[in-house]
């Protein structure tokens, strides 16, 4: 599962990839955003500080789920008037990827998924809407505005200049669930459903005072 190793251009320090396809990390020493090009890396930017986190997950932290373990190797997080949440970047054993939101000790997996129709715009989507993926009826119940935070370690794609990021999250009448990402100019769509801490088996946690 790891992938090649580099200097940080910034300060030299080396940068090891957990992960052979990533295209962004950060260093974990001077905490400058790193795009990979070839086999070069070129500072894009600078995470600020993080904001506090409450969650045991870091990165690194090991897991399993539906019988293929997998490991954290990033996150980007967010915040919006309700609060905020994490979304952690896994990689799986079969080198496939996915995400895990942590907030406010509500787990979902969810992983990048294929519309059968073009997904509608940020104007175009409203509650009550209603799709039919994978045999099941999606119903649009929110739309929520978040602002982008920061990012920590691997991405599989460039995410450092964000600010306000729209989120249409759509629910079946199961544990299932679905997401349009409206943070690029072409929607992605993410599908997966509801877990719970335990059905994960996580190991390798940030232990902290007030968490059990």
């Amino acid at each position: 599962m790891s992938g090649p190793a580099a200097n940080c251009p910034s300060c030299g320090a080396p940068v090891k990839f957990l992960w052979s396809s990533a295209v962004q990390t950060t260093c974990e020493f001077c905490h400058s955003i790193l795009v990979r090009t070839d086999v070069d890396l070129k500072k894009v930017g600078e995470v600020g500080d993080l904001p506090a986190d409450a969650s045991p997950i870091q990165i690194g932290t090991e897991g399993a789920y539906q019988n293929k373990s997998f490991v954290v190797v990033g996150r980007i997080i967010y915040e919006y008037e309700q609060g905020g949440w994490n979304e952690w970047h896994l990689v799986f054993n079969d080198g496939t990827s996915g995400w895990l939101a942590d907030a406010q000790l509500e787990y979902d997996l969810s992983w990048t998924a294929k519309p059968p129709t073009p997904l509608p715009g940020p104007d175009e989507i409203h509650q009550g809407q209603t799709f039919q993926w994978n045999g099941q009826s999606f119903k649009v119940t929110s739309r929520t505005r978040a602002h982008y935070k920061g990012v920590q370690g691997e991405l599989p794609f460039e995410y450092w200049d964000k600010s306000e990021v729209l989120f249409a999250d759509l629910r079946t009448t199961s544990a299932d669930f679905g997401t349009i990402d409206y943070s690029d100019k072409t929607p992605l769509l993410f599908l997966g459903r509801a877990v719970e801490f335990d059905d994960l088996h996580l190991k390798n946690l940030r232990e902290f005072e007030g968490w059990t």
